[in-house]
Formats: C-alpha cells, structure tokens, sequence
C-alpha cells in the first residue's frame, strides 16, 4: 500500500490497518473472512483493505438494528439526550476536521482545500441543525366532529432504516442519511460505496466516543450485493438512497417485497440559463463552477448552457477561458482545484460520452480529453455545436463536461430546460427579477438558483422531481422519511 506522505500520521495509522464492520458496537471481520482493496484515483494505488460485506453480514446488521431499537435504549431515551450526543458528534468531528479532509482527498481523490472547506464543515452544520430537531418532533391535537372524544397524533420512528450512500461526497452524503434518522429516533444500517469507505468508518468510531449506543449504528463496507440485501431486506423498515438513477429504480423493485418505505435522491442533467440581461462576468464564473465543482461529480453539477445568442460566443468563450485556468492535479498538490474521477470505470464512462459527442459534431472549445498519463483525471471541457438531441446533453455525464446552445425565443427556453427525464436542479443568471421568478416557476426541479449556484444549507431542503428521486434531504422536510403519522382518538 502507497499513501502519499502529505497526510498526518494519524491518517496514515488509520489506513494501516484492515478495516471493520461495525455491527453492535463492535468492530468485526465479514463473515467470510474477505477483504477489498479502496484505491486513491489520483495514483492508482492501494491505500487500505476493508471487509468485503455481503448478505450474511447485512442480516447481523439489521438484527443488531432491531434489537436497538426495540429492547435498546435508543427508542425510549429522551429527545434531549438523542440531539446531546449528535451534537457531541458534532463537536468530535470539528475536532478532527483534518484527519476526515484528508480520507476525503485520499479515498475520492477531490483537492484537500474543497474537503476541508465545504465538505467537513457542511457535515459539521448538518448535525447540530438535526441535533435540534431531536426535541422539535411533535404531534398535536384535532378537534373531530365526534362528540365526545379527544383526538391528537403521535410522530414516531419509523424504525430500522437502510442507507445507501454515494462516492461523491462521501463524509457529507453520511451526515444528510445519519442525522435526521438518529434525530427521529430510528436505529441505522449504514453502507458506504465501496470506493470510498473510510470516512465513514471512521464516523462511526466518533459516535461510539459521542456516546451512542451498541447497535443503533452499523456499517457494513461492500458491494451492489449488500446493498441490494440491504434494500430488499424483510426486516428493514424504510431504506434511503442516493444515487444513479439507475440503481435507484432497482432499489424500488426491491424494497416492494415487505413495501417498506423508500426515499431517493438520484440523479440530474441541470440546466444553466444565462439571458442577455445577465450580468455576465458573474454568470461565466458561477456556470464554471457549476458544471466544474466536484471534478463534475455532483447531481446537482450544471451540464446542459443555454445563453441568449446575442451573447453566446462571449459566454462560452470566457467559460472556456475559465476551464482552462483550473488546476488539475492530485488531492495534496498545491493549488489544486480539480482532482481525478472516482475509478477506472467513471473514467471510460466519461470519456466515451466525449467520444460519442465528438462523433455527432461537437466541438472543443476547452479540453476535450485525459489530463496526464496517471490516475483518472479528464481535462474541464467546454463542448460547442451541441444539438438538444445529443446524449452529452440528455444523459447524465456525471464529469468536467459542459454542452452548450444558443437560444433566440426566451419564452422557448424554460420548455428545452423542462426537456428531460431529470428535475433535480437549475441555474438562471438575469438582472430582470420578474424574469428570474417567472423563469424559477417554469422549470420543473427540486432546486431554482439566480444569479448564483451550489449554494446549499442544512436547513433548505434538497431533491428532485421526475426521475431525480423521491422525497427531501435536509431541512426540516427529511424528517418525514424517518417519522410515522399515529392518531389516537379516546372516548371521554
């Protein structure tokens, strides 16, 4: 195993062992003994090995989880005492804001200076803002037309819940799953994607120190087969992905086995609207760093530039003058500002829809292909003669890759934004602000930016319409995933 000699040695006393499985309160090998390799996409080479999770160990985890939840102590400790310990949580993970910057550079291979900017301090928020919820979660009382009776309801978690969590934003896509469902009360079975495991193992160490108790945690490292135990599993109550869209309608059909509850945050192809009126120095940056944050690795990325033709050439023009500025380079170089894909896998995903772009006619205004003869890195390209039938600008990409059109009828424009299976997110930059909310009101997705992008809060909630997934993260709407509705009616 090679780790770069930039991370602390704390870091590297992390990754120089195995790691576990937590399954009730203790950290256990697979059941069948096997390990995987996690790799660093900006090398190529091997930083850990971690339990191969399968079935046989999802079972452990989900019997662990019901036990917790209903002999433990977890379903009946105060709301109080649940958000202190998130908060410890909280608290411990400020702590270590270093150590879990470097597992995000090391395992996703993203800059250190995003991980430690925008990943863990994002996480940090969105447990103190779940922490307080814990004691906010209410029911109240109904008067029915039924003389004689006294009618309330009663919020109460929902259960055992399933996670499944992305590779893109390992540590903060854990924070979105794991604050909401311990806020409400429910116990968790947590799987990471197998390409990046480590930050969440090494959560689950901070809240056994928070103090949380044997069992209503557990995290099982694997592959698409733990995952799909997990979602079809009988004793799962409810199972919250995030994801491809994909794999997001295969955990549908699993979860229909015992119609256990389903929240999905999938996929997206955002569209970025810049009209005449813009001011366009502002717009070139945002719709940059929209289509470019992330490495392009973000649902919400903006990959589909529409610009008002009057403008066209100055806007993609000085976007592409804005790609060719950024910094590809490993996670610990100085000054990086854009790291490798995930795998070997993204990367010829990506670079087969360049190919197939390049096929159809389009060009490169700004890069267009690898970056470097080591690990996973594509240049940010910026793609001209684009049609709105090509797939560069129909599928999602899920890379550094820009389409992008002109438009002549603003009127039209919100019609060729709607014009997709996705409903995630969008981008319009004008300074009319009737505009800007007529334009907000017609485009069909979970998130409307103006004048700005990627701007995110704990407490704003997140998701998408169409195929972009079911339900909201954060905000105060989540905890719907995690709570049922009881009503009680006594006959006085």
């Amino acid at each position: 195993m090679t780790v770069t000699t930039e991370v602390s040695r704390t870091t590297r006393d992390f990754v120089g062992t195995t790691r576990r499985l937590l399954i009730d309160g203790q950290w256990v090998e697979a059941a069948s003994g096997k390990t995987f390799v996690t790799t660093d996409p900006a090398t190529e080479q091997e930083i850990t090995y971690v339990a191969h999770g399968e079935a046989e160990d999802i079972d452990r985890a989900v019997a662990a989880a019901r036990r917790a939840f209903e002999e433990g102590p977890w379903r009946t400790i105060t709301p109080s005492a649940r958000g202190q310990i998130i908060w410890r949580l909280a608290d411990l993970l400020e702590k270590h804001a270093d150590e879990f910057a470097e597992l995000e550079a090391l395992d996703n291979g993203k800059p250190l200076s995003v991980a430690r900017t925008a990943d863990v301090p994002l996480a940090v928020d969105h447990f103190r803002y779940m922490a307080g919820w814990a004691t906010k979660i209410e029911g109240n009382t109904i008067p029915i037309s039924v003389p004689g009776t006294l009618a309330y309801t009663l919020m109460e978690p929902v259960g055992v819940v399933g996670q499944i969590i992305p590779w893109n934003f390992p540590l903060l896509m854990a924070a979105w799953k794991l604050g909401p469902a311990l806020a409400t009360g429910c116990t968790v079975v947590l799987k990471p994607a197998e390409q990046t495991p480590l930050s969440a193992l090494r959560l689950g160490e901070l809240f056994q120190d928070a103090g949380l108790p044997d069992g209503v945690l557990n995290i099982v490292t694997g592959f698409g087969d733990a995952g799909a135990r997990l979602a079809a599993h009988p004793g799962v109550d409810k199972v919250a992905f995030t994801g491809s869209t994909e794999v997001g309608k295969l955990v549908v059909q699993a979860a229909a086995g015992n119609l256990k509850k389903v929240s999905l945050e999938l996929g997206g192809k955002a569209p970025l609207i810049i009209y005449r009126d813009a001011d366009i120095e502002n717009a070139i940056a945002n719709a940059a760093s929209a289509a470019f944050f992330n490495h392009g690795q973000c649902c919400t990325a903006g990959s589909r530039l529409y610009v008002e033709r009057d403008i066209y050439d100055d806007v993609v023009t000085g976007i592409a003058g804005q790609a060719k500025k950024i910094k590809v380079a490993p996670a610990f170089h100085p000054g990086s500002q854009m790291g490798p894909l995930i795998s070997g896998e993204q990367f010829e995903r990506v670079n087969g829809y360049l190919a197939a772009g390049f096929a159809g006619g389009a060009t490169a205004l700004a890069g267009g292909g690898r970056h470097g003869d080591t690990g996973y890195f594509i240049e940010p390209t910026v793609l001209t003669n684009v049609s709105q039938d090509m797939t560069i600008l129909r599928e999602e990409i899920f890379g550094p890759v820009l389409p992008a059109m002109a438009f002549d009828d603003p009127r039209e424009i919100a019609a060729a934004a709607n014009d997709t299976n996705y409903g995630l997110a969008a981008g319009v930059w004008t300074r009319d602000i009737s505009k800007a909310h007529q334009t907000a009101a017609l485009i069909r997705a979970g998130t409307i930016w103006v004048n700005t992008y990627h701007v995110y809060d704990a407490a704003l909630p997140f998701g998408g319409y169409k195929e972009s997934g079911w339900g909201r993260e954060m905000g105060h709407q989540v905890l719907n995933n995690y709570l049922e509705s009881k009503s009680v009616v006594v006959g006085l």
